[in-house]
C-alpha cells in the first residue's frame, strides 16, 4: 500500500516540540498504524494518551453515554496539545491512539463533521 514506510510526526501545537514519529507499517482504510518512537516532548502528553485509551476501552465494554462524554473531553485535551503531521504537512483533523511503541490513527485534510 502507498503509506507503508511513511513517517508521520506528532508535534506540539503549531509544530513546536517533537512528541514522536510513527513509521507506518499497516494501512487498513481508514486506519493507519505503525511503530511509535517517542520524542522529547512525549512525556508531557503520555498520561493523556493513557487516559484516553483507558476510557475508550471502558466505553467499548459498557456503552454508557456518560463515559463517552468523558472520553470526548479526554480526547479534546489531546487535540489541544498535539498536531499530526503527514509527510505532506499538518492534517486538519485526526484521531490518534498511542500505546507503548504502537500508534494507530485516521485523519482528514478537512475538518470532521460533528454528529
Amino acid at each position: 500500500m502507498g503509506f507503508d514506510g511513511e513517517i508521520w510526526r506528532v508535534t506540539g501545537p503549531d509544530g513546536e516540540g517533537l512528541v514522536g514519529e510513527i513509521v507506518v507499517d499497516d494501512a487498513d482504510f481508514p486506519w493507519l498504524s505503525g511503530r511509535f518512537g517517542a520524542g522529547p516532548a512525549y512525556a508531557a502528553v503520555e498520561a493523556f494518551f493513557a487516559r484516553e485509551l483507558e476510557l475508550l476501552e471502558a466505553n467499548l465494554e459498557e456503552e454508557a453515554d456518560d463515559t463517552w462524554q468523558e472520553w470526548e473531553k479526554a480526547y479534546d485535551e489531546i487535540r489541544r496539545r498535539v498536531t499530526l503531521v503527514s509527510p505532506r504537512g499538518p492534517v486538519a483533523e485526526f484521531l490518534l491512539h498511542i500505546q507503548g511503541d504502537q500508534a494507530w490513527f485516521r485523519w482528514s485534510d478537512e475538518p470532521f463533521e460533528d454528529g
